[in-house]
């Protein structure tokens, strides 16, 4: 069976992102989508929660990514020890913090992760570390200016398996307004510079990208760690549109829809 680092080298992946800590999500339309981003920095889980949507992610045959709230080790260590396929890492803006963050995630000589993780050994055996044996993805976030000048540098680092454009806070750290669509083709710089430096280095890139030309473009631009939606948009479209339908039936007003921006990033 390919690894996952082996299915996005192949071709794009598309990836559904996971915020609410409801396994029965993943269950039910999980197996939709290639693989599975469970959100531990900006959703709403808790470490248990993480452990269970890895489960799941497993109960549908799907890769589990996990992202973290920050670089620290004993995070990165306990994320990676549910046996999931991936971390990710946000605001990771030069190379000393990539390497910092390769100690935490990688295993002797690369890095100093702790050996023990419980479910690994349950699953795969004491020699789940072997070098010879598959390893979780590294992915590091860029998402602001001083990642994005030093993205070459990072990317260069052994032991980042990949690359992944954080356009939110992009967005965010040059004043643009986080209720309206990013303006066409704002970000198509950014993005290729972020596709260049993975591809020199051999690298994994990936991105959120919401709408269909944006997934065209990164698409061409080399990019297959690809979000396209996330189970807040799912269920706020879906909430919507049945509403409004019904409730003409009934001859009723159509209420205010309210913020529909709730997940807005990739419209770029």
């Amino acid at each position: 069976m390919a690894t996952f680092g082996e299915l996005l080298k192949g071709g794009p992946q598309l990836g559904l992102g996971v915020f609410y800590p409801s396994p029965g999500v993943i269950e039910r339309i999980g197996p939709d989508w290639d693989w599975i981003w469970i959100d531990g920095q900006h959703g709403e889980h808790g470490y248990t929660d993480v452990l269970t949507a890895v489960r799941a992610c497993n109960l549908v045959k799907r890769p589990a990514l996990v992202r973290v709230p920050g670089h620290e080790g004993g995070l990165i260590g306990l994320a990676l020890d549910t046996a999931a396929d991936a971390v990710m890492v946000p605001m990771v803006s030069d190379a000393s913090q990539a390497e910092k963050i390769v100690q935490a995630a990688k295993f002797a000589p690369l890095g100093s992760r702790s050996f023990g993780g419980r479910r690994p050994i349950d699953l795969f055996g004491r020699t789940y570390a072997h070098q010879d044996q598959p390893q979780p993805l590294l992915i590091c976030q860029i998402e602001n200016e001083k990642g994005l000048k030093n993205v070459d540098a990072i990317a260069a680092v052994e032991g980042v398996d990949g690359l992944f454009f954080g356009g939110d806070d992009m967005a965010l750290g040059r004043n643009l307004s986080m209720d309206q669509p990013v303006p066409k083709g704002y970000f198509d710089e950014a993005l290729e510079n972020v596709a260049r430096a993975a591809q020199v280095n051999g690298k994994i890139i990936g991105g959120v990208f919401a709408n269909d030309q944006a997934m065209s473009n990164a698409v061409k631009m080399g990019y297959t760690l690809n979000v396209g939606m996330a189970d807040v948009s799912i269920l706020a479209s879906g909430s919507k549109e049945t509403t409004s339908r019904l409730r003409k039936c009934l001859g009723q007003t159509i209420k205010d829809p309210g913020d529909d921006t709730a997940w807005r990033p990739g419209i770029y």
